[in-house]
């Protein structure tokens, strides 16, 4: 899927699953705060690589979880992904731009309309729910521009490696 801007967005391969690994493990212990993760809580490096490997084995109806990968001209600055996953009825999204540089530029919109189309495409959802950290302006601003309502603000404690946070929850629906 792509658009005037260079900017493409497709299922990620497999060759392309240490970009996920690199983002975490060399983010900022500031920048993975906003995202309300703990550092201290990733896994491995190579653990988490067999386990994406294995995920990526299986065909998508089976998986638990399904990324997307954000480039532009054909370079990769970012990605999304889904888990969660209720094969043809809901999942979970979470975005990530892995290049600097493309943050804050009023860019995300777009990728993130262009996630959600795969989403509910491959996955066959009626509904996609995103949970950004309340403090996360990015995503709290891009969100309802990219059709999500918002649906409530929580302070939930949520799976590794995300921490105790108070998240901003949003839903995008087949109408």
């Amino acid at each position: 899927m792509a658009t005037e801007l260079g900017l493409n967005a497709r299922l990620m391969t497999r060759d392309e699953i240490d970009v996920i690994i690199g983002y975490f493990h060399n983010s900022s212990p500031e920048h993975l705060e906003t995202l309300g993760v703990d550092p201290t809580r990733l896994p491995k490096r190579e653990a988490w690589h067999q386990r994406i490997l294995q995920e990526f084995s299986l065909p998508l109806h089976q998986r638990t979880s399904v990324v997307v990968a954000w480039l532009l001209r054909e370079h990769l600055i970012g990605f999304s992904s889904a888990d969660r996953i209720v094969f043809g009825d809901r999942a979970n999204m979470h975005l990530h731009m892995i290049d600097v540089n493309q943050r804050h530029l009023g860019l995300g919109t777009e990728r993130v309309r262009q996630s959600v189309d795969i989403y509910f495409e491959e996955l066959r959802l009626k509904r996609l729910f995103c949970a950004p950290n309340a403090f996360n302006v990015a995503p709290n601003r891009t969100l309802p521009k990219a059709g999500f309502k918002y649906v409530k603000e929580s302070a939930v404690e949520a799976c590794q490696p995300r921490d105790l946070s108070n998240l901003t929850i949003y839903c995008h629906m087949v109408i």
